[in-house]
């Protein structure tokens, strides 16, 4: 483990109390916000609970693995030499990443055929991603880092084309209350995501050492907040528009001029 400031240490530690805090929170809102929905958009909300508290285990985790890694010891702050687990995040990402793609499907309320292969196929993609991404962050050099993160980009840049591409007329075809929503949810989608490969990429710039550490475990945490919990406060937010929309009998589609 590299060697930390008192600062350094209490920033990253509370990042992730933070982190575990918020989605815990976001875990109860969206599980019992499926009460304010149709039986339609029960199962997004449920997907959407799931991620965060997946993700708010991991946090505790991965807290536990950072306190356990350093310790006070006469008044300085030093390595116990526990190493930092750093897998509680890619084994997160593995079960959450699949998940957040498949509930703003489902939300969308697509046919069935529809919702099936394109949940799938991204589903697939982010699973993918994910899997190619871990061997850099673990590459005991910045070349390997570079290599499998640029390899990890490939999927990604999949997954933004369908977004933006491949949805682009399935959103198009939403009722008009809620396709705004939408389509600020596939963008805060993106734009999350986004963050990562800079925080990934932040280990194999020449930064090292216990700066770039922080780095990564601060950034990741906030991608992580927004990506999930804010996501999530958008997917019900789509949910109880078009419940509503269907309630008043104004959900037929408005086609986008």
């Amino acid at each position: 483990m590299e060697n930390l400031t008192v600062g350094q240490y209490n920033l990253v530690y509370n990042a992730f109390s933070f982190g575990f805090a918020t989605l815990a929170a976001a875990t109860i809102f969206f599980w019992l916000g499926r009460s304010q929905v149709d039986t339609k958009f029960k199962t997004a909300l449920t997907i959407t609970g799931l991620v965060t508290a997946i993700a708010a285990y991991h946090y505790f985790r991965i807290f536990e693995s950072w306190t356990a890694s350093y310790a006070f010891i006469d008044g300085t702050l030093q390595a116990t030499g526990v190493p930092f687990n750093d897998a509680y995040r890619y084994v997160d990402w593995l079960l959450t990443v699949p998940l957040l793609l498949i509930e703003l499907i489902l939300v969308m309320g697509l046919s069935r055929s529809e919702t099936i292969s394109r949940a799938t196929r991204l589903g697939l993609l982010a699973a993918l991603m994910v899997a190619l991404g871990y061997p850099g962050e673990v590459a005991a050099s910045g070349g390997g880092r570079w290599i499998w993160g640029l390899l990890s980009m490939i999927p990604f840049l999949w997954i933004v084309y369908e977004l933006f591409v491949g949805l682009s007329k399935s959103i198009s075809n939403q009722p008009e209350s809620a396709r705004g929503l939408i389509t600020l949810a596939r963008n805060v989608t993106v734009a999350s995501w986004a963050f990562y490969p800079v925080v990934y990429f932040a280990g194999a710039i020449g930064l090292g050492g216990a700066g770039s550490e922080v780095i990564i475990q601060v950034g990741y945490t906030i991608a992580d907040i927004v990506a999930k919990a804010g996501f999530g406060v958008l997917i019900f937010l789509i949910a109880v528009r078009k419940s509503e929309a269907m309630a008043n009998g104004s959900d037929k589609v408005v086609p986008a001029e």
